[in-house]
């Protein structure tokens, strides 16, 4: 396995050189329109790196470059970290996916579910079954995010202070006591919805581990994939690193500075394992090597082959698509041809989901425009890094896609 940096001549691994400097042309037109401050890309077939670019700038206003050791904030790309941690104790007999999340955090012992009535005042009923293990895997839990603004639930979880980020003083287990406390937006299992549940599951990864989520990632994952960039929050001898945070909104032509969300103190308020993490290109890397390869990484094994395998099939009740379970909101993927598994997205139908790829990729993205996925049937990973909110303002995942299988020639 390569370390970082192009060390194998793409046409030696199916990729066409040519071909791939089509993902340089068009990305950097984003930069030169002002669309974006700046990006890397990074594209490895069969774990060597075939294509590796930067363009355009990390600090607009500083005039700083983006470098291979840019530090980014990958936000919703903790999820899939998260999801590993808790399956890699799940190997280890400490839970079974259908146990309730109740049996470690007894605030969901009483769920309630909102069925009408106003955020000041919703009228709910007792969840007909309780809130499993795999419901928080796979966003079925019933749980949502303030920053939605689609239902009724999410306001009240703004009411509460949970908007893009939590009520001041609160530590992860204060978070996951708040949101037990908020009327879930459906019964568990019924419906899919994008949510704080990968936050619970951090929270059963440290109950059950017995450690703080960061230590629980620097032990058991981090550390043994090499991964030494990758941090809740960002270091202050690093951010000098870490690329700035803009922010497109309503009646703005160009992005804007959005230093208010672009804070990352050290260390944070609290381990957000729904997306938390600050990284680096090669970091993130080598987690999705460590995928392509059936959980295992330089002699390092995180998770089974089979368990691997398990995780990344569709989990969605019927085999359905995110279009027909999950409710047509803001997520880090498009839903048609789209299923879930348990931490990630994963590919059911490419025709239906208008895109050259695979049956059985799986991916995930964050909120400032960062992306990864896996296709394990082209033995490929993309990462993709740049610092734009929110990542709907552009189709850069799917675009990026186009220009990465037009350039496989095998």
């Amino acid at each position: 396995m390569a370390d970082f940096g192009i060390d194998v001549d793409p046409k030696e691994v199916g990729l066409d050189a040519r071909r791939l400097q089509r993902i340089d042309t068009h990305f950097r037109r984003y930069v030169d329109d002002g669309r974006l401050a700046g990006w890397q890309v990074m594209v490895s077939r069969r774990g060597k790196v075939a294509h590796l670019t930067s363009y355009g700038l990390a600090d607009k206003e500083a005039g700083r470059p983006v470098e291979t050791n840019t530090l980014w904030r990958i936000y919703s790309m903790t999820k899939p970290l998260t999801s590993v941690a808790a399956m890699m104790l799940w190997e280890e007999g400490a839970f079974e996916l259908t146990d309730p999340v109740s049996r470690w955090l007894p605030e969901f012992s009483q769920p309630r579910v909102y069925v009408g009535g106003p955020a000041t005042k919703p009228a709910t009923v007792p969840a007909t079954e309780p809130i499993r293990v795999w419901h928080l895997l796979t966003h079925t839990a019933g749980l949502t995010y303030g920053f939605l603004r689609t239902h009724v639930t999410d306001e009240i979880y703004r009411v509460r202070g949970f908007d893009i980020g939590a009520p001041e003083g609160f530590d992860l287990a204060a978070c996951v006591r708040g949101w037990a406390e908020l009327p879930l937006a459906f019964q568990p299992g019924a419906e899919w919805n994008y949510s704080v549940a990968t936050d619970v599951l951090g929270r059963l990864v440290e109950v059950i581990s017995g450690q703080s989520l960061d230590a629980f990632f620097a032990e058991r994952i981090l550390g043994p994939l090499g991964m030494t960039e990758t941090t809740f929050g960002c270091p202050t001898d690093k951010l000098h690193r870490l690329a700035a945070l803009y922010r497109m909104g309503p009646g703005l032509t160009e992005p804007v500075r959005s230093d208010g969300l672009g804070r990352s103190p050290m260390p944070p308020p609290w381990l957000s394992g729904g997306g938390g993490l600050v990284s680096t290109t090669r970091d993130y890397t080598r987690f999705t090597w460590m995928l392509l390869n059936g959980g295992e990484l330089d002699g390092t094994r995180l998770l089974s082959p089979r368990t691997l395998s398990y995780m990344t099939r569709n989990h969605l009740p019927g085999g359905v698509d995110l279009t027909v379970y999950g409710r047509p909101l803001f997520a880090e993927t498009r839903y048609d041809g789209v299923g879930f598994g348990l931490g990630f997205a994963v590919v059911i139908d490419p025709v239906a989901y208008r895109t050259l790829t695979s049956v059985g990729e799986y991916h995930w993205g964050g909120m400032a425009s960062t992306a990864f996925w896996v296709d394990p049937a082209e033995e490929l990973t993309v990462v993709f890094m740049t610092q734009l909110l929110p990542s709907s303002t552009y189709p850069l995942r799917p675009q990026l896609r186009q220009l990465v299988y037009q350039s496989l020639t095998d």
